[in-house]
Protein backbone atom coordinates (compact mmCIF):
# COMPACT_ATOMS: atom_id res chain seq x y z
CA UNK A 1 0.00 0.00 0.00
CA UNK A 2 1.51 3.35 -1.01
CA UNK A 3 2.17 6.20 1.40
CA UNK A 4 -0.94 8.18 0.36
CA UNK A 5 -3.34 5.30 0.81
CA UNK A 6 -1.72 3.88 3.93
CA UNK A 7 -1.82 7.09 5.96
CA UNK A 8 -5.08 8.48 4.58
CA UNK A 9 -6.85 5.24 5.51
CA UNK A 10 -5.36 5.42 8.99
CA UNK A 11 -6.41 9.04 9.41
CA UNK A 12 -9.91 8.41 8.15
CA UNK A 13 -10.46 5.48 10.51
CA UNK A 14 -9.32 7.68 13.38
CA UNK A 15 -11.45 10.61 12.36
CA UNK A 16 -14.39 10.17 10.09
CA UNK A 17 -15.57 7.14 11.93
CA UNK A 18 -19.08 5.99 12.68
CA UNK A 19 -20.34 3.45 15.20
CA UNK A 20 -18.63 0.29 13.95
CA UNK A 21 -15.52 -0.73 12.04
CA UNK A 22 -17.68 -1.95 9.16
CA UNK A 23 -19.49 1.37 8.99
CA UNK A 24 -16.14 3.18 8.94
CA UNK A 25 -14.92 1.09 6.04
CA UNK A 26 -18.19 1.65 4.21
CA UNK A 27 -18.09 5.41 4.76
CA UNK A 28 -14.47 5.56 3.64
CA UNK A 29 -15.24 3.61 0.48
CA UNK A 30 -18.19 5.89 -0.22
CA UNK A 31 -16.10 9.06 0.05
CA UNK A 32 -13.06 7.78 -1.87
CA UNK A 33 -15.27 6.43 -4.66
CA UNK A 34 -16.45 9.94 -5.44
CA UNK A 35 -14.32 12.03 -7.84
CA UNK A 36 -12.36 14.85 -6.28
CA UNK A 37 -14.40 18.02 -6.44
CA UNK A 38 -12.78 21.23 -7.61
CA UNK A 39 -15.63 23.68 -7.11
CA UNK A 40 -13.87 26.74 -8.45
CA UNK A 41 -11.92 25.39 -11.38
CA UNK A 42 -8.72 26.79 -12.83
CA UNK A 43 -9.32 28.96 -15.88
CA UNK A 44 -5.78 29.72 -16.99
CA UNK A 45 -3.10 32.19 -15.99
CA UNK A 46 -2.17 35.71 -17.01
CA UNK A 47 1.02 37.75 -16.94
CA UNK A 48 2.32 38.85 -13.54
CA UNK A 49 0.07 41.57 -12.12
CA UNK A 50 1.74 44.12 -9.85
CA UNK A 51 1.49 47.75 -8.83
CA UNK A 52 3.52 50.25 -6.79
CA UNK A 53 2.15 53.13 -4.74
CA UNK A 54 3.12 55.46 -1.93
CA UNK A 55 -0.25 56.56 -0.51
CA UNK A 56 -2.81 53.73 -0.65
CA UNK A 57 -3.53 50.47 -2.45
CA UNK A 58 -6.25 47.88 -3.01
CA UNK A 59 -5.71 44.34 -4.30
CA UNK A 60 -8.84 42.30 -4.93
CA UNK A 61 -10.07 39.41 -7.07
CA UNK A 62 -11.82 41.54 -9.69
CA UNK A 63 -10.94 44.86 -11.40
CA UNK A 64 -14.40 46.28 -10.60
CA UNK A 65 -13.88 45.59 -6.89
CA UNK A 66 -10.36 47.02 -6.92
CA UNK A 67 -11.67 50.16 -8.63
CA UNK A 68 -14.46 50.54 -6.07
CA UNK A 69 -11.99 50.20 -3.20
CA UNK A 70 -9.60 52.68 -4.80
CA UNK A 71 -12.46 55.15 -5.26
CA UNK A 72 -13.23 54.98 -1.54
CA UNK A 73 -9.55 55.33 -0.62
CA UNK A 74 -9.20 58.37 -2.89
CA UNK A 75 -12.09 60.03 -1.02
CA UNK A 76 -10.24 59.62 2.27
CA UNK A 77 -11.90 56.41 3.37
CA UNK A 78 -10.17 53.91 5.60
CA UNK A 79 -9.03 50.44 4.64
CA UNK A 80 -12.20 49.05 6.28
CA UNK A 81 -14.37 51.46 4.27
CA UNK A 82 -12.68 50.29 1.08
CA UNK A 83 -13.01 46.64 2.05
CA UNK A 84 -16.77 47.06 2.49
CA UNK A 85 -17.13 48.66 -0.94
CA UNK A 86 -15.02 45.91 -2.49
CA UNK A 87 -17.01 43.11 -0.84
CA UNK A 88 -20.30 44.51 -2.09
CA UNK A 89 -18.96 44.66 -5.64
CA UNK A 90 -17.47 41.16 -5.39
CA UNK A 91 -20.93 39.91 -4.40
CA UNK A 92 -22.08 41.08 -7.81
CA UNK A 93 -19.16 40.39 -10.18
CA UNK A 94 -17.60 37.33 -8.52
CA UNK A 95 -20.77 35.71 -7.13
CA UNK A 96 -19.38 32.18 -7.31
CA UNK A 97 -16.77 32.98 -4.68
CA UNK A 98 -18.13 35.24 -1.97
CA UNK A 99 -20.90 37.65 -1.13
CA UNK A 100 -23.28 39.04 1.43
CA UNK A 101 -24.93 35.61 1.68
CA UNK A 102 -21.74 34.14 3.13
CA UNK A 103 -19.15 34.67 5.84
CA UNK A 104 -15.70 36.20 6.32
CA UNK A 105 -12.76 36.85 8.59
CA UNK A 106 -11.14 40.29 8.69
CA UNK A 107 -7.89 41.50 10.21
CA UNK A 108 -7.93 45.28 10.59
CA UNK A 109 -4.79 47.12 11.70
CA UNK A 110 -5.36 50.55 13.27
CA UNK A 111 -2.24 52.68 12.91
CA UNK A 112 -3.39 55.29 15.45
CA UNK A 113 -3.85 52.59 18.09
CA UNK A 114 -1.00 50.36 16.89
CA UNK A 115 -3.55 47.60 17.38
CA UNK A 116 -4.62 44.64 15.27
CA UNK A 117 -8.33 43.75 15.42
CA UNK A 118 -9.80 40.41 14.34
CA UNK A 119 -13.44 40.35 13.24
CA UNK A 120 -15.20 37.00 12.94
CA UNK A 121 -18.14 36.94 10.50
CA UNK A 122 -18.25 33.16 10.10
CA UNK A 123 -21.65 31.59 9.50
CA UNK A 124 -23.43 29.68 12.29
CA UNK A 125 -25.49 26.51 12.29
CA UNK A 126 -29.23 26.91 12.87
CA UNK A 127 -30.37 26.02 16.38
CA UNK A 128 -32.53 23.13 15.13
CA UNK A 129 -29.62 21.03 13.80
CA UNK A 130 -28.31 17.96 15.62
CA UNK A 131 -25.05 16.02 15.37
CA UNK A 132 -26.48 13.61 12.78
CA UNK A 133 -27.61 16.40 10.47
CA UNK A 134 -25.49 15.12 7.55
CA UNK A 135 -26.01 11.42 8.22
CA UNK A 136 -28.47 9.21 6.36
CA UNK A 137 -29.02 5.57 7.36
CA UNK A 138 -25.77 5.56 9.34
CA UNK A 139 -23.69 6.98 6.50
CA UNK A 140 -22.55 10.51 5.61
CA UNK A 141 -24.36 12.13 2.70
CA UNK A 142 -22.58 12.63 -0.59
CA UNK A 143 -21.05 16.10 -0.88
CA UNK A 144 -23.25 17.53 -3.63
CA UNK A 145 -26.30 15.81 -2.18
CA UNK A 146 -25.70 17.88 0.93
CA UNK A 147 -24.57 21.08 -0.77
CA UNK A 148 -27.36 22.00 -3.13
CA UNK A 149 -30.42 23.60 -1.57
CA UNK A 150 -31.38 24.95 1.82
CA UNK A 151 -29.96 22.11 3.90
CA UNK A 152 -26.38 23.40 3.64
CA UNK A 153 -26.99 27.10 4.36
CA UNK A 154 -25.51 28.62 7.49
CA UNK A 155 -26.67 31.94 8.95
CA UNK A 156 -24.73 34.53 6.88
CA UNK A 157 -22.25 36.64 8.82
CA UNK A 158 -20.67 39.06 6.32
CA UNK A 159 -23.03 41.99 6.80
CA UNK A 160 -22.93 41.91 10.61
CA UNK A 161 -19.14 41.71 10.46
CA UNK A 162 -18.86 44.63 8.05
CA UNK A 163 -21.22 46.67 10.23
CA UNK A 164 -19.10 45.94 13.30
CA UNK A 165 -15.83 46.77 11.56
CA UNK A 166 -17.24 50.00 10.14
CA UNK A 167 -18.47 51.19 13.54
CA UNK A 168 -15.01 50.62 15.00
CA UNK A 169 -12.62 51.35 12.11
CA UNK A 170 -14.62 53.17 9.40
CA UNK A 171 -14.65 56.86 8.49
CA UNK A 172 -16.93 57.59 5.53
CA UNK A 173 -20.72 57.36 5.87
CA UNK A 174 -22.03 53.80 5.66
CA UNK A 175 -24.37 54.52 2.76
CA UNK A 176 -21.59 55.99 0.62
CA UNK A 177 -19.80 52.63 0.59
CA UNK A 178 -22.71 51.03 -1.29
CA UNK A 179 -22.80 53.38 -4.25
CA UNK A 180 -20.19 51.69 -6.48
CA UNK A 181 -21.99 48.35 -6.21
CA UNK A 182 -25.45 49.89 -6.67
CA UNK A 183 -24.33 51.70 -9.80
CA UNK A 184 -22.77 48.56 -11.23
CA UNK A 185 -25.82 46.44 -10.43
CA UNK A 186 -28.11 49.01 -12.10
CA UNK A 187 -25.98 49.63 -15.18
CA UNK A 188 -24.65 46.11 -15.54
CA UNK A 189 -21.21 44.56 -15.91
CA UNK A 190 -19.76 42.43 -18.67
CA UNK A 191 -19.66 38.70 -18.00
CA UNK A 192 -15.98 37.79 -17.71
CA UNK A 193 -14.31 34.78 -19.35
CA UNK A 194 -13.75 33.27 -15.91
CA UNK A 195 -17.38 33.56 -14.85
CA UNK A 196 -18.60 32.00 -18.09
CA UNK A 197 -16.06 29.19 -17.87
CA UNK A 198 -17.18 28.34 -14.35
CA UNK A 199 -20.83 28.38 -15.41
CA UNK A 200 -19.94 25.87 -18.13
CA UNK A 201 -17.71 23.58 -16.10
CA UNK A 202 -19.10 23.67 -12.58
CA UNK A 203 -21.42 20.74 -11.83
CA UNK A 204 -25.12 21.34 -11.22
CA UNK A 205 -25.30 25.12 -11.34
CA UNK A 206 -28.67 25.64 -13.04
CA UNK A 207 -30.61 23.48 -10.59
CA UNK A 208 -33.04 26.12 -9.28
CA UNK A 209 -35.16 28.58 -11.31
CA UNK A 210 -33.72 31.81 -9.86
CA UNK A 211 -30.07 30.98 -10.51
CA UNK A 212 -30.91 29.50 -13.92
CA UNK A 213 -32.81 32.59 -15.03
CA UNK A 214 -30.01 34.90 -13.90
CA UNK A 215 -26.91 33.17 -15.32
CA UNK A 216 -28.31 31.32 -18.34
CA UNK A 217 -30.11 32.40 -21.52
CA UNK A 218 -33.48 31.23 -22.83
CA UNK A 219 -31.86 28.19 -24.48
CA UNK A 220 -30.21 27.17 -21.21
CA UNK A 221 -26.72 28.25 -22.27
CA UNK A 222 -24.41 30.17 -19.89
CA UNK A 223 -24.33 33.87 -20.67
CA UNK A 224 -21.73 34.80 -23.26
CA UNK A 225 -18.51 36.63 -22.46
CA UNK A 226 -19.22 40.34 -22.71
CA UNK A 227 -22.94 39.99 -22.02
CA UNK A 228 -24.10 43.02 -20.02
CA UNK A 229 -25.48 41.47 -16.86
CA UNK A 230 -27.72 43.69 -14.73
CA UNK A 231 -29.01 42.79 -11.28
CA UNK A 232 -31.88 45.08 -10.25
CA UNK A 233 -32.82 42.79 -7.34
CA UNK A 234 -29.35 43.15 -5.84
CA UNK A 235 -29.39 46.91 -6.45
CA UNK A 236 -32.63 47.11 -4.46
CA UNK A 237 -31.17 44.97 -1.67
CA UNK A 238 -28.14 47.26 -1.49
CA UNK A 239 -30.28 50.39 -1.39
CA UNK A 240 -32.20 48.95 1.54
CA UNK A 241 -29.01 48.11 3.43
CA UNK A 242 -27.41 51.46 2.59
CA UNK A 243 -30.35 53.44 3.96
CA UNK A 244 -31.46 51.24 6.85
CA UNK A 245 -28.28 49.42 7.91
CA UNK A 246 -28.12 45.66 8.30
CA UNK A 247 -31.31 45.21 10.36
CA UNK A 248 -33.46 44.33 7.32
CA UNK A 249 -30.94 41.60 6.51
CA UNK A 250 -31.22 39.99 9.92
CA UNK A 251 -34.70 40.96 11.14
CA UNK A 252 -36.67 42.35 8.20
CA UNK A 253 -37.72 41.55 4.66
CA UNK A 254 -34.33 40.22 3.51
CA UNK A 255 -34.16 37.86 6.50
CA UNK A 256 -37.66 36.63 5.69
CA UNK A 257 -36.66 35.91 2.09
CA UNK A 258 -33.53 34.02 3.16
CA UNK A 259 -35.40 31.86 5.63
CA UNK A 260 -38.18 31.20 3.13
CA UNK A 261 -35.68 30.07 0.48
CA UNK A 262 -33.90 27.78 2.93
CA UNK A 263 -36.92 26.19 4.57
CA UNK A 264 -39.03 25.86 1.44
CA UNK A 265 -36.38 24.57 -0.93
CA UNK A 266 -38.31 21.94 -2.91
CA UNK A 267 -35.65 19.22 -2.85
CA UNK A 268 -33.31 19.78 0.08
CA UNK A 269 -34.86 22.10 2.71
CA UNK A 270 -33.02 23.39 5.74
CA UNK A 271 -34.09 24.26 9.28
CA UNK A 272 -33.05 27.92 9.60
CA UNK A 273 -35.53 30.23 11.35
CA UNK A 274 -36.11 33.97 11.61
CA UNK A 275 -34.78 33.75 15.16
CA UNK A 276 -31.53 32.22 13.91
CA UNK A 277 -31.09 35.23 11.64
CA UNK A 278 -32.04 37.77 14.30
CA UNK A 279 -29.71 36.25 16.89
CA UNK A 280 -26.58 36.26 14.72
CA UNK A 281 -23.64 38.22 16.15
CA UNK A 282 -20.26 38.96 14.63
CA UNK A 283 -17.40 38.53 17.10
CA UNK A 284 -14.31 40.53 18.02
CA UNK A 285 -11.60 38.00 18.79
CA UNK A 286 -7.88 38.03 19.53
CA UNK A 287 -5.67 37.29 16.54
CA UNK A 288 -3.02 34.62 16.93
CA UNK A 289 0.60 35.69 16.34
CA UNK A 290 3.74 33.63 15.88
CA UNK A 291 7.41 34.06 15.00
CA UNK A 292 9.10 33.61 11.64
CA UNK A 293 12.69 34.77 11.30
CA UNK A 294 12.66 38.48 12.27
CA UNK A 295 8.91 38.85 11.70
CA UNK A 296 5.68 38.52 13.67
CA UNK A 297 3.04 36.68 11.65
CA UNK A 298 -0.55 37.33 12.77
CA UNK A 299 -3.68 35.57 11.57
CA UNK A 300 -7.22 34.51 12.37
CA UNK A 301 -7.64 32.22 15.37
CA UNK A 302 -10.48 29.76 15.95
CA UNK A 303 -12.94 29.14 14.45
CA UNK A 304 -10.39 29.61 11.67
CA UNK A 305 -7.52 27.15 11.67
CA UNK A 306 -5.58 29.44 9.35
CA UNK A 307 -3.66 31.53 11.86
CA UNK A 308 -2.35 28.60 13.89
CA UNK A 309 -1.51 26.40 10.90
CA UNK A 310 0.22 29.08 8.79
CA UNK A 311 2.11 30.10 11.92
CA UNK A 312 3.08 26.52 12.69
CA UNK A 313 4.39 25.83 9.19
CA UNK A 314 6.57 28.94 9.18
CA UNK A 315 7.59 28.48 12.81
CA UNK A 316 8.91 25.01 12.06
CA UNK A 317 10.60 26.01 8.81
CA UNK A 318 12.78 28.59 10.54
CA UNK A 319 14.43 25.67 12.35
CA UNK A 320 15.35 24.01 9.03
CA UNK A 321 18.06 24.99 6.50
CA UNK A 322 15.74 26.98 4.21
CA UNK A 323 18.60 29.36 3.34
CA UNK A 324 20.47 26.51 1.63
CA UNK A 325 17.85 25.81 -1.04
CA UNK A 326 16.19 27.71 -3.87
CA UNK A 327 12.46 28.31 -4.17
CA UNK A 328 10.89 25.50 -6.14
CA UNK A 329 13.74 23.08 -5.50
CA UNK A 330 13.04 19.53 -4.39
CA UNK A 331 14.82 20.16 -1.11
CA UNK A 332 12.83 23.26 -0.10
CA UNK A 333 9.60 21.69 -1.35
CA UNK A 334 10.34 18.67 0.82
CA UNK A 335 10.93 20.82 3.91
CA UNK A 336 7.73 22.78 3.27
CA UNK A 337 5.75 19.57 2.77
CA UNK A 338 6.96 18.00 5.99
CA UNK A 339 6.25 21.15 8.02
CA UNK A 340 2.80 21.45 6.44
CA UNK A 341 1.85 17.85 7.19
CA UNK A 342 2.92 18.20 10.82
CA UNK A 343 0.95 21.43 11.13
CA UNK A 344 -2.12 19.86 9.54
CA UNK A 345 -1.93 16.89 11.90
CA UNK A 346 -2.36 19.34 14.78
CA UNK A 347 -4.93 21.41 12.91
CA UNK A 348 -7.12 18.41 12.14
CA UNK A 349 -6.95 17.27 15.76
CA UNK A 350 -7.38 20.44 17.79
CA UNK A 351 -9.03 23.15 15.68
CA UNK A 352 -12.76 23.92 15.87
CA UNK A 353 -15.06 26.66 17.15
CA UNK A 354 -13.43 27.79 20.40
CA UNK A 355 -16.84 28.83 21.76
CA UNK A 356 -17.73 25.12 21.84
CA UNK A 357 -14.40 23.28 22.08
CA UNK A 358 -11.22 24.12 23.96
CA UNK A 359 -8.55 25.01 21.40
CA UNK A 360 -4.89 25.27 22.52
CA UNK A 361 -4.34 28.25 20.23
CA UNK A 362 -1.23 29.84 21.74
CA UNK A 363 0.36 26.50 22.53
CA UNK A 364 0.05 25.37 18.90
CA UNK A 365 2.36 28.19 17.76
CA UNK A 366 4.57 28.50 20.84
CA UNK A 367 8.24 28.81 19.79
CA UNK A 368 9.44 25.96 22.02
CA UNK A 369 6.70 23.64 20.79
CA UNK A 370 7.41 24.35 17.13
CA UNK A 371 11.15 23.90 17.66
CA UNK A 372 10.41 20.44 19.05
CA UNK A 373 8.04 19.63 16.18
CA UNK A 374 10.68 20.75 13.66
CA UNK A 375 13.04 18.06 15.00
CA UNK A 376 10.65 15.49 13.51
CA UNK A 377 11.49 16.73 10.00
CA UNK A 378 14.00 14.43 8.33
CA UNK A 379 15.98 16.43 5.77
CA UNK A 380 16.07 13.57 3.28
CA UNK A 381 13.07 11.31 3.90
CA UNK A 382 9.32 11.86 4.13
CA UNK A 383 7.89 10.88 7.49
CA UNK A 384 4.32 10.13 8.61
CA UNK A 385 2.84 13.14 10.41
CA UNK A 386 1.15 12.63 13.76
CA UNK A 387 -0.35 15.26 16.03
CA UNK A 388 1.70 16.54 18.92
CA UNK A 389 0.67 17.63 22.40
CA UNK A 390 0.76 21.45 22.41
CA UNK A 391 1.64 22.86 25.81
CA UNK A 392 -0.06 21.07 28.67
CA UNK A 393 -3.11 20.26 26.59
CA UNK A 394 -4.07 16.68 27.31
CA UNK A 395 -7.68 16.26 26.16
CA UNK A 396 -8.13 13.36 23.78
CA UNK A 397 -9.27 14.52 20.36
CA UNK A 398 -10.54 12.80 17.26
CA UNK A 399 -9.49 14.07 13.88
CA UNK A 400 -12.18 14.58 11.29
CA UNK A 401 -12.48 15.32 7.63
CA UNK A 402 -14.62 18.14 6.35
CA UNK A 403 -14.98 18.77 2.60
CA UNK A 404 -14.08 22.52 2.71
CA UNK A 405 -13.93 23.36 -0.97
CA UNK A 406 -11.63 25.88 -2.70
CA UNK A 407 -14.07 28.65 -3.43
CA UNK A 408 -13.44 31.93 -1.67
CA UNK A 409 -11.94 35.40 -2.26
CA UNK A 410 -9.23 37.44 -0.58
CA UNK A 411 -8.53 41.17 -0.56
CA UNK A 412 -5.68 43.24 0.88
CA UNK A 413 -5.99 47.01 1.36
CA UNK A 414 -3.82 49.83 2.75
CA UNK A 415 -5.11 53.39 3.26
CA UNK A 416 -3.41 56.79 3.50
CA UNK A 417 -3.53 56.69 7.31
CA UNK A 418 -1.37 53.58 7.64
CA UNK A 419 -4.30 51.28 8.35
CA UNK A 420 -4.43 47.88 6.70
CA UNK A 421 -7.04 45.18 6.07
CA UNK A 422 -6.50 41.55 5.17
CA UNK A 423 -9.88 39.89 4.61
CA UNK A 424 -10.90 36.46 3.35
CA UNK A 425 -14.53 35.94 2.41
CA UNK A 426 -16.47 32.94 1.15
CA UNK A 427 -19.74 31.24 0.26
CA UNK A 428 -17.86 27.87 0.31
CA UNK A 429 -18.20 25.85 -2.90
CA UNK A 430 -18.61 27.43 -6.36
CA UNK A 431 -22.00 29.24 -6.48
CA UNK A 432 -22.68 28.11 -2.91
CA UNK A 433 -25.99 26.38 -2.23
CA UNK A 434 -27.29 27.49 -5.67
CA UNK A 435 -30.03 29.48 -3.92
CA UNK A 436 -30.29 33.02 -5.32
CA UNK A 437 -32.25 35.35 -3.01
CA UNK A 438 -32.87 39.04 -3.70
CA UNK A 439 -29.97 39.13 -6.13
CA UNK A 440 -27.30 37.31 -4.11
CA UNK A 441 -26.29 33.69 -3.54
CA UNK A 442 -26.56 31.88 -0.23
CA UNK A 443 -23.63 29.94 1.19
CA UNK A 444 -23.29 26.21 1.78
CA UNK A 445 -20.92 26.59 4.74
CA UNK A 446 -22.58 23.97 6.93
CA UNK A 447 -20.74 21.39 4.82
CA UNK A 448 -17.50 22.67 6.40
CA UNK A 449 -18.49 20.70 9.50
CA UNK A 450 -17.47 17.09 9.78
CA UNK A 451 -20.29 15.01 8.32
CA UNK A 452 -19.77 12.34 10.98
CA UNK A 453 -20.06 13.21 14.70
CA UNK A 454 -18.25 10.29 16.36
CA UNK A 455 -15.61 7.64 15.83
CA UNK A 456 -15.97 3.88 16.19
CA UNK A 457 -15.68 4.19 19.97
CA UNK A 458 -18.39 6.87 19.93
CA UNK A 459 -15.89 9.60 20.84
CA UNK A 460 -17.02 13.02 19.67
CA UNK A 461 -15.36 14.81 16.75
CA UNK A 462 -14.35 18.41 17.58
CA UNK A 463 -15.68 19.86 14.30
CA UNK A 464 -19.04 18.08 14.42
CA UNK A 465 -22.10 20.16 13.68
CA UNK A 466 -23.92 21.61 16.72
CA UNK A 467 -26.64 24.26 17.18
CA UNK A 468 -25.24 27.77 16.86
CA UNK A 469 -21.71 26.53 16.18
CA UNK A 470 -19.36 27.99 13.57
CA UNK A 471 -17.68 25.46 11.27
CA UNK A 472 -13.91 25.21 11.28
CA UNK A 473 -12.36 27.21 8.47
CA UNK A 474 -9.00 27.39 6.71
CA UNK A 475 -9.39 31.03 5.71
CA UNK A 476 -6.06 32.65 6.52
CA UNK A 477 -6.08 36.45 6.32
CA UNK A 478 -2.59 37.35 7.48
CA UNK A 479 -0.72 40.51 8.47
CA UNK A 480 3.02 40.35 9.06
CA UNK A 481 4.90 42.90 11.19
CA UNK A 482 8.54 43.85 11.35
CA UNK A 483 10.35 43.45 14.63
CA UNK A 484 9.74 47.15 15.43
CA UNK A 485 5.98 46.66 15.06
CA UNK A 486 5.63 48.29 11.65
CA UNK A 487 3.59 46.66 8.91
CA UNK A 488 5.48 44.49 6.44
CA UNK A 489 2.97 42.33 4.53
CA UNK A 490 -0.77 41.77 4.06
CA UNK A 491 -1.63 38.48 2.38
CA UNK A 492 -4.20 35.71 2.01
CA UNK A 493 -5.86 33.45 -0.54
CA UNK A 494 -8.89 31.33 -1.42
CA UNK A 495 -8.44 27.60 -1.91
CA UNK A 496 -10.27 25.52 0.71
CA UNK A 497 -7.89 23.80 3.11
CA UNK A 498 -5.08 24.55 0.65
CA UNK A 499 -5.44 28.25 1.55
CA UNK A 500 -3.05 27.59 4.40
CA UNK A 501 -0.28 26.30 2.18
CA UNK A 502 -0.81 29.00 -0.47
CA UNK A 503 -0.47 31.69 2.18
CA UNK A 504 2.47 30.11 3.99
CA UNK A 505 4.37 29.44 0.76
CA UNK A 506 3.95 33.03 -0.40
CA UNK A 507 5.27 34.33 2.92
CA UNK A 508 8.17 31.88 2.81
CA UNK A 509 9.17 32.88 -0.72
CA UNK A 510 8.81 36.63 -0.14
CA UNK A 511 10.17 37.04 3.38
CA UNK A 512 12.32 33.92 3.61
CA UNK A 513 13.78 33.90 0.11
CA UNK A 514 13.58 37.59 -0.81
CA UNK A 515 11.42 37.13 -3.91
CA UNK A 516 9.36 40.23 -4.92
CA UNK A 517 5.78 39.82 -3.79
CA UNK A 518 4.15 39.59 -7.24
CA UNK A 519 6.71 36.97 -8.30
CA UNK A 520 6.24 35.07 -5.04
CA UNK A 521 2.51 34.94 -5.72
CA UNK A 522 3.08 33.71 -9.27
CA UNK A 523 5.56 30.99 -8.26
CA UNK A 524 4.42 27.39 -8.27
CA UNK A 525 2.01 26.47 -5.51
CA UNK A 526 2.59 23.55 -3.16
CA UNK A 527 -0.18 21.71 -1.33
CA UNK A 528 0.59 19.15 1.35
CA UNK A 529 -2.46 18.92 3.56
CA UNK A 530 -1.95 15.43 4.89
CA UNK A 531 -2.07 12.74 2.24
CA UNK A 532 0.03 13.61 -0.83
CA UNK A 533 2.24 16.32 -2.29
CA UNK A 534 0.55 18.43 -4.96
CA UNK A 535 2.53 20.70 -7.28
CA UNK A 536 1.47 22.76 -10.27
CA UNK A 537 2.37 21.48 -13.74
CA UNK A 538 5.54 22.97 -15.26
CA UNK A 539 6.67 24.51 -11.96
CA UNK A 540 8.84 21.63 -10.71
CA UNK A 541 11.39 19.99 -12.96
CA UNK A 542 11.24 16.30 -13.80
CA UNK A 543 14.54 15.85 -11.95
CA UNK A 544 13.12 17.45 -8.80
CA UNK A 545 9.96 15.36 -9.01
CA UNK A 546 12.15 12.25 -9.14
CA UNK A 547 14.05 13.50 -6.09
CA UNK A 548 10.82 14.08 -4.20
CA UNK A 549 9.52 10.64 -5.06
CA UNK A 550 12.83 9.12 -3.98
CA UNK A 551 12.34 10.88 -0.62
CA UNK A 552 9.05 9.01 -0.24
CA UNK A 553 6.54 11.60 -1.44
CA UNK A 554 3.56 10.71 -3.61
CA UNK A 555 3.74 13.62 -6.07
CA UNK A 556 0.65 14.70 -8.01
CA UNK A 557 0.78 17.44 -10.63
CA UNK A 558 -2.45 19.42 -10.79
CA UNK A 559 -3.77 22.94 -11.13
CA UNK A 560 -3.74 24.60 -7.72
CA UNK A 561 -6.21 27.40 -8.12
CA UNK A 562 -5.20 29.99 -5.56
CA UNK A 563 -6.20 33.64 -5.53
CA UNK A 564 -3.35 35.14 -3.52
CA UNK A 565 -3.60 38.91 -3.11
CA UNK A 566 -0.97 40.79 -1.17
CA UNK A 567 0.60 44.14 -0.37
CA UNK A 568 4.21 44.33 0.75
CA UNK A 569 5.50 47.45 2.53
CA UNK A 570 9.17 48.35 2.04
CA UNK A 571 11.10 51.61 2.18
CA UNK A 572 7.97 53.77 2.32
CA UNK A 573 6.36 52.14 -0.72
CA UNK A 574 3.46 49.75 -1.26
CA UNK A 575 4.04 46.83 -3.61
CA UNK A 576 0.88 45.00 -4.65
CA UNK A 577 0.50 41.64 -6.33
CA UNK A 578 -2.64 39.96 -7.71
CA UNK A 579 -2.74 36.25 -8.46
CA UNK A 580 -2.19 35.40 -12.11
CA UNK A 581 -4.54 32.43 -11.70
CA UNK A 582 -7.61 34.65 -11.34
CA UNK A 583 -8.87 37.93 -12.74
CA UNK A 584 -7.91 40.33 -9.95
CA UNK A 585 -5.92 43.54 -9.99
CA UNK A 586 -3.79 45.81 -7.82
CA UNK A 587 -4.52 49.55 -7.88
CA UNK A 588 -3.06 52.42 -5.89
CA UNK A 589 -1.63 55.89 -5.80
Amino acid sequence: MNRFLRYSVARFILSASLTSAAAVASAYAQQTAQPEVQPELATGRSEIKSATATEYMAVTANPHASAAAEQILARGGTAVDAAIAAQLVLSLVEPQSSGIGGGAFMLSYRADQKKLHYYDGRETAPMAVDENYFMRDGKPRGFFDAVIGGNSVGVPGVMRMLELAHKRDGKLPWKDLFQPAITLADNGFEVSPRLRELLIRMPRVAVRPAIRDYFFDAEGEPLAVGHLLKNPDFAETLRTLAEQGVEPFYRGEIAAAIVDAVRNDPENPGVMTRKDMADYRARVREPVCSEFLVYRVCGAAAPSSGGTTVGAILGMLQHTPIDDFEAGSAELTHLFTEASELAFADRNTYSADSDYVEVPTEAMVAPHYLAQRAKLINLKTAQPARPGVPGEFSSARIKAKSPEMPNTSHLSIMDRYGNGVSMTTSIETGFGSRLLVKGFLLNNQLTDFSFVPTNAEKELVANRIQPGKRPRSSMSPTIVFNRDGSLRLLVGSPGGSRIIDYTARTILYHLGKGIPIADAIDAGNIAAIGYRLEVEPDTVSAVDIEKLEAMGHTVVQKELNSGIHAIALMDGKLYGGADTRREGSALGR
